[in-house]
């Protein structure tokens, strides 16, 4: 069947366009994605390239015509094929519009369809209708994503479970004392929290939808070979643009005894009711440092079991090292370096047995390898891709022109706040053609931990491999606001290069810590060196002096350090 060229839709307010040039000619062979013509538009000129490769078979509009936008301008096909205008096309034969009958389609009315109503495509679908865009977004269980209903949210409202009773506990020691400090755990109530502020967040994004005019779709999406948006196999949502933003499933590994009940994941974790006395947490990454630390403090014995040398490898080894202390000082066991062989019923709870013949014992086991791209919305579309995810350009823009694909399906950073910068970037080269470049050397990375671990920019390994840097270091035993909080223990490290002093990378552990990272993010985006930060005058007393005294230290100027003696 002959691939319809047809003039396309190249921005919003577009109703046609302009044939330039042909540069081929009927009967020439082309290939997929070679230029074939040039077209002109009010606002711009373009390249237009063939998507199918065959050879050219029929041109209907010729150079100088002016076509509205969708109109069919040529075939392109086998040679000596028969050209089967559209019309003709679709008339289907009795029996196979029966078939059909479920689906609904609807009218070309959309400029924009979002696939995924996570941190990627409710930002973009909202960006998108600011921009004047008529925007539609299906989701297939609740808006948030696994942000808001299974990850960020659910484990910062267990942390600060956590940190209430850790300051229960101290509060002795600043003069306040309780007749009783017994209490329990009453974890049903633990959960019924944690789902009530998940439905205030997740309500909130839909009404922000409603308010921008967003059109609202329930159900699983996928796109058809006409590139048109199929929800739940019944109805047809048509569009220019398409943002597949499907966001990231729990990745599971394929060990014997993987199926046993009692191995959870994060998603099972969090609604579990009953609190386990024991916790094998497999995988001591972000999500597995963060859950074991929750759970601890609630009252549940954790293992951690870690194949790299390690836990949270991504951050600094100097943080790491930090954090892997605290951890064992609150009774966490950590192992590093360990392969998992096997999971083994062993009376009701699972005995995790690792390499070299030694075991673990737990009620339940967390398994936290990481998190997969949720391809489903794919569909019938063949996208380029890398090791299960989707490839996209500097625009958010697939190997298929006008489907982009933001946030965890493209894997290149698997954070919220790096999805809603996707979103918008994609947003707007969706709606107004691709102009805007995803810049990434900016964003943070943040474990919720207590203290919590931020950083932003290259480690000190990183950045020893490509500069001549020089480091900067102030303790929060030294800062004033820490100490009258009883809660000094981390460090701000600053590394900075040494010619011209700009800010490579900044990692903090201790208070505060995923609060001063986003003024670090500020300071390398504007590419302010450490010389101009010391000009800056910060609030007294406050953590983020911290920030201040480490950029100090790396010209040899910090104050409030002890001087090193010769």
């Amino acid at each position: 069947m002959a691939y319809e060229i047809i003039m396309p839709k190249a921005g919003i307010d577009m109703t046609e366009g302009q044939i330039v040039k042909w540069l081929k000619k009927e009967g020439d062979p082309v290939t997929q994605g070679e230029i074939i013509l040039e077209i002109m538009t009010d606002k711009t000129s373009m390249e237009l390239e063939a998507e199918a490769t065959g050879v050219l078979l029929k041109i209907l509009r010729h150079d100088g015509d002016t076509v509205p936008v969708t109109e069919v301008i040529g075939y392109i096909g086998q040679e000596g094929e028969e050209i089967v205008p559209q019309a003709y096309e679709e008339e289907k034969p009795i029996e196979e519009e029966a078939a059909d009958k479920s689906m609904t389609r609807l009218e070309d009315s959309y400029n924009v369809i979002v696939i995924g109503g996570g941190p990627a495509g409710y930002v973009a679908a909202i960006r998108a209708a600011q921009q004047g865009a008529k925007v539609a977004i299906v989701e297939k269980k609740e808006f948030g994503g696994t942000c808001l209903n299974l990850g960020c949210i659910p484990t910062k409202a267990y942390l600060k479970s956590g940190e209430i009773i850790e300051g229960m506990e101290m509060a002795a020691s600043r003069g306040i004392i309780f007749e009783s400090v017994k209490y329990k755990i009453d974890m049903p109530r633990v959960v019924q929290h944690k789902n009530s502020v998940v439905k205030k967040l997740t309500s909130g994004v839909e009404a922000l939808l409603r308010s921008n005019k967003v059109d609202i779709f329930k159900g699983v999406a996928r796109i058809n070979k006409n590139k048109d948006v199929v929800v739940d196999d019944s109805t047809v949502i048509k569009g220019d643009k398409i943002i597949l933003a499907g966001g990231s499933k729990v990745s599971r590994i394929n060990i014997p005894g993987i199926d046993n009940p009692n191995v959870l994941t994060s998603d099972d974790l969090l609604a579990l009711d009953v609190l386990p006395e024991t916790l094998a947490v497999i995988g001591g990454g972000v999500i597995g440092i963060e859950m074991a630390q929750a759970f601890e403090a609630l009252g549940t014995k954790i293992t951690v079991i870690e194949m790299m040398d390690r836990i949270i490898p991504s951050v600094d080894a100097e943080a790491s090292a930090l954090l892997t202390k605290l951890l064992k000082k609150k009774n966490v066991k950590i192992m590093t370096s360990t392969k998992i062989t096997e999971l083994a019923d062993k009376k009701g709870k699972v005995e995790v047995k690792i390499e070299g013949g030694e075991s673990v014992i737990a009620d339940k086991v967390l398994i936290s390898i990481g998190r997969l791209p949720d391809t489903e919305g794919m569909g019938d579309i063949q996208f380029e891709m890398e090791r299960g995810r989707i490839k996209v350009d500097k625009y958010m823009e697939t190997s298929v022109k006008g489907i982009y694909a933001p946030g965890d399906v493209n894997a290149i950073k698997m954070l919220a706040h790096v999805a809603f910068r996707m979103g918008e970037v994609a947003a707007d080269n969706a709606v107004k053609g691709n102009h805007r470049e995803l810049k990434l050397h900016s964003a943070p990375s943040v474990v919720y931990t207590h203290p919590e671990v931020a950083m932003v920019g290259l480690t000190e390994e990183q950045a020893r491999e490509k500069y001549d840097v020089r480091i900067g270091r102030f303790d929060f035993a030294a800062n004033g606001r820490a100490m009258a909080s009883g809660d000094n223990v981390g460090f701000v490290k600053v590394i900075a290069d040494s010619k011209y002093g700009e800010i490579l990378g900044v990692h903090i552990v201790g208070p505060a810590a995923a609060e001063i990272i986003n003024q670090a993010s500020l300071l390398m985006e504007m590419e302010i060196t450490v010389d101009e930060v010391i000009k800056t005058i910060y609030g007294h007393p406050t953590y983020s002096e911290a920030l201040f005294e480490a950029c100090a230290d790396v010209l040899g100027e910090a104050v409030h350090i002890v001087k090193k003696q010769k």
